[in-house]
């Protein structure tokens, strides 16, 4: 063999590697900072956030219902990149999330429902509680009302052209608004818009009904009896004194107007958007009712939801190759790609005198077709106008940034929560005990670590180096590979993950002991040690390659049944043991030939072969 071959192998493994370390992967700083792991909650400490579950009529949710919230916030986390998460059930409504580090912007928006909804917009008005009612620009790029906050992922623009939904890939559009272009429609009638006030309001429950009398109550009973007769917003434009009647509307509460009806939120001119974005989460989830919600400083009226998360088989973000943006890329079922052309077709083929065209017109201006609103939770993402039959992948488009569109993208793919969470308090988490614990960890780890190396060069003197370099060589590779899978996919290196690191050293002495033992009963064979080093190889190979491949599936059934800190073990215990195979075939057996050529290695003394090489050398046939 040509041992120089496979050392220089290795020698371009380790430079690729730290090269990737110092200059891939989002590397910065300073060179110790390119070389600093990412640590786990138990070491560096970092921020707990709770989150409370709210049912209807203040009941206390379901078992079932607070075990699927916590594994699809668990999975939203593990999407942003943050490995080894703690997320754990409190009592009957709370759940904690622990992140390491600071990761307040990353848990903010962990506790939205990701409702996603396609609504038909079928009314419109300005933010009358805020300003007179005037119809908005025919530019889509008005800024959003004071008191409108931007969805998770899509932020209104300042300028330009505002979010839309079309078909993939991006073919432009044209007229007033936001546009989507599809293929030709289809000849099949669509059914007409339906009428905003000619909308029956679905039944609701016996708690939202003792809500809206407390409501009536504190708005007085002439002001209550005036908003329900009201069929279309008040025109303050004509009239500023028009809303006075309506002036305790404005005292009310987000939970408070999220007991009123739609029509009323609509109609009635104090209610403004600070109240209606002040509303609990799950406000507007139901689909068999209208729903109202504010769009480019203007309340909007939405028609009911034929098309729904549930719809959409894969969602992904994409780079537009046209427009260089960040978009989410929305691949629906079969059922739902039905009900998607359904309304698609109905906002297209409807007349200038339905509601949802008329609306439109308010919204933008100048424009040909209806438009179809993307709700996710209480926030419109875009209200598209749509010029054609959209049945294939479409995309949602707006202000997103590589993060938000796979945060969007991720809470759709992940579902939706079944149970509605406010934010509690988020805390800092001290590190300190896991401080203490890393220094001790780390101390046994070296005091095994030299009884190890004078163990083995009291017993193999020679051969002792070979396994001290091996260590040394596997615990660079296991460093190196460690800072860079942190910087890339997020592996967090926790205590846990420590003890697997430390494990893998042990199961990579077994393996030198393994071989040795077999060159020395080469020896005693009869073999000289050059000859023997090459057959002991051919013969621990296979058991050093056996007992590896058990350790490294052990970890895999570990990693893929466990969750939390011995995933992690699992994890640590796993790639440093490949990490090992990699120096036993590019190290060990190289440097083994290579001190077979020289004298030293013959030397019973110094190699460490001991009295079985002079048995050999001295009496082969008794050996």
């Amino acid at each position: 063999m040509h041992p120089g071959r496979q050392l220089a192998v290795l020698g371009a493994i380790f430079v690729v590697l730290y090269l990737l370390v110092f200059l891939a992967g989002g590397a910065s700083g300073s060179f110790t900072d390119r070389l600093t792991p990412k640590l786990g909650l138990d070491l560096v400490g970092g921020t707990q956030a709770t989150y409370i579950a709210s049912v209807e009529g203040g009941q206390v949710p379901s078992k079932e219902s607070m075990e699927q919230a916590r594994g699809i916030i668990e999975e939203r986390v593990n999407a942003l990149g943050v490995s080894e998460a703690e997320v754990v059930i409190q009592g009957d409504r709370n759940i904690v999330v622990s992140l390491a580090g600071k990761a307040d912007d990353q848990l903010k928006d962990l506790s939205q429902a990701a409702q996603m909804r396609f609504r038909m917009l079928v009314g419109t008005t300005g933010d009358v509680a805020l300003v007179a009612l005037n119809p908005p620009s025919a530019a889509p790029s008005a800024a959003p009302s004071a008191g409108a906050s931007a969805p998770a992922g899509a932020q209104p623009s300042n300028g330009g052209s505002a979010p839309a939904v079309q078909n993939a890939p991006s073919s432009g559009g044209q007229g007033g608004g936001e546009v989507v272009k599809a293929p030709a429609p289809s000849a099949t009638p669509s059914a007409p818009a339906p009428s905003p006030s000619a909308s029956a309001e679905a039944p609701v429950s016996a708690d939202t009904q003792q809500q809206r009398a407390a409501v009536q109550k504190k708005v007085g009973a002439a002001a209550w009896a005036a908003a329900e007769k009201l069929t279309a917003p008040v025109d303050l434009s004509t009239d500023t004194k028009a809303g006075l009647p309506f002036a305790n509307f404005a005292k009310l509460t987000g939970e408070e107007v999220n007991a009123l009806t739609p029509q009323m939120q609509f109609n009635v001119p104090t209610v403004g958007c600070r109240q209606l974005d002040d509303r609990p989460n799950g406000a507007i989830d139901r689909v068999d009712s209208q729903a109202v919600a504010c769009y480019q400083s203007a309340k909007v009226l939405l028609d009911k939801a034929p098309v729904v998360g549930e719809d959409i088989s894969t969602a992904s973000p994409q780079l537009d190759q046209q427009t260089g943006q960040w978009v989410v890329s929305l691949d629906f079922t079969s059922a739902g790609s039905a009900k998607w052309a359904a309304l698609t077709r109905q906002a297209f083929e409807a007349t200038s005198s339905d509601p949802c065209f008329v609306a439109a017109q308010s919204l933008y201006g100048q424009v040909d077709h209806c438009a179809v609103a993307v709700v996710l939770d209480k926030n419109v993402i875009s209200a598209p106008q749509i010029q054609g039959v959209l049945t294939g992948t479409s995309q949602i488009t707006g202000q997103f940034t590589s993060a938000s569109a796979r945060q969007l993208a991720d809470q759709l793919n992940f579902g939706a929560l079944p149970v509605t969470f406010t934010s509690g308090p988020a805390q800092t988490v001290s590190a300190t005990l896991g401080i203490q614990q890393l220094k001790a960890g780390l101390l046994a780890a070296a005091i095994g670590m030299g009884l190890v190396a004078i163990y083995a060069f009291f017993y193999y003197r020679l051969l002792g180096s070979v396994i001290f370099l091996s260590l040394i060589l596997s615990g660079l590779l296991t460093f190196g590979a460690l800072v860079f899978l942190g910087r890339t996919v997020g592996f967090t290196l926790t205590l846990a993950g420590i003890a697997g690191f430390i494990v893998s050293l042990g199961v990579a002495a077994d393996s030198f002991v393994i071989y040795f033992e077999r060159l020395k009963d080469e020896i005693h064979e009869g073999r000289s040690p050059r000859s023997a080093v090459p057959r002991a190889w051919a013969r621990a190979r296979r058991t050093i390659i056996s007992a590896n491949t058990i350790t490294i599936l052990a970890a895999v059934v570990l990693y893929i049944v466990s969750v939390g800190a011995v995933q992690g073990f699992a994890f640590a215990l796993g790639i440093s043991t490949v990490l090992d195979l990699v120096v036993v075939f590019l190290f060990r057996h190289p440097i083994m030939t290579m001190f077979a050529r020289t004298k030293a290695f013959l030397s019973p003394r110094v190699s460490g072969l001991g009295r079985v090489l002079r048995n050999a050398t001295t009496d082969p046939k008794e050996a």
